[in-house]
């Protein structure tokens, strides 16, 4: 029996080919995003701004920058974030677990981990349009059923300590707290796309940097 429109199932992510496993669950930002210059500048990672007065830096991702390739190809939406001084861009390999949609890694070797994968919604769910929404991909317990297994490496019953909805600027984010292992992840919807902002941090790094965590994990933003 055919599936109504807007379905998402386990199934559906894997029979897709999309791989959302990763050796490494990564994050999100908060409030206060600071106006981000974009391109080449000496010492600086391209769309990473300076650091406000309270030394937490806004990455803006660049529009020219490569990326949106395959099934349901698209030009990518931009997104930013925070973090504080101290994070810094990890190369994505090809050869990534977590396959062609990880577009960003962030780390720092004090506080955590995140990673943003954008994925075509058209893997996830039928007839969605090219304005997708993340009520219409479903609700956040659907929407974390489905995809965290792939994020965490394991079933998410239990694990889920907290769900949030928020809006800004016409947008809906789903946002969950998952334990073990520490991860916070946000979901949303843009164009075609799919959004999974993730951050995680190692036991002891959860219980120093939590609050700066979960602001990083509060400010992701499509735009």
């Amino acid at each position: 029996m055919r599936n109504p429109p807007g379905f998402l199932n386990r199934r559906s992510v894997l029979v897709s080919g999309v791989s959302l496993v990763s050796t490494s669950v990564l994050g999100s930002a908060g409030e206060g995003l600071a106006v981000v210059k974009q391109g080449l500048l000496a010492g600086r990672i391209p769309g990473l701004s300076e650091p406000d007065d309270q030394g937490w830096r806004t990455y803006r991702r660049p529009d020219d920058k490569s990326g949106g390739h395959g099934v349901g190809w698209s030009p990518i939406i931009p997104y930013l974030f925070s973090v504080p001084q101290g994070w810094e861009e990890v190369p994505v390999s090809i050869a990534d677990l977590g396959g062609t949609e990880i577009d960003l890694r962030f780390g720092s070797s004090k506080e955590g981990r995140l990673f943003v994968i954008v994925a075509p919604v058209l893997r996830f769910a039928d007839n969605l349009g090219e304005n997708a929404t993340i009520e219409q991909i479903g609700p956040p317990e659907k929407v974390i059923n489905a995809f965290g297994p792939e994020v965490i490496g394991e079933n998410v019953e239990g694990k889920v300590l907290s769900t949030n909805v928020e809006e800004h600027s016409g947008r809906r984010y789903y946002q969950f707290e998952l334990e073990p292992p520490h991860a916070l992840i946000t979901a949303t919807a843009a164009g075609n796309r799919l959004y999974l902002f993730n951050v995680t941090g190692n036991g002891l790094q959860w219980k120093r940097h939590y609050q700066d965590l979960k602001r990083i994990a509060g400010s992701f933003r499509v735009v």
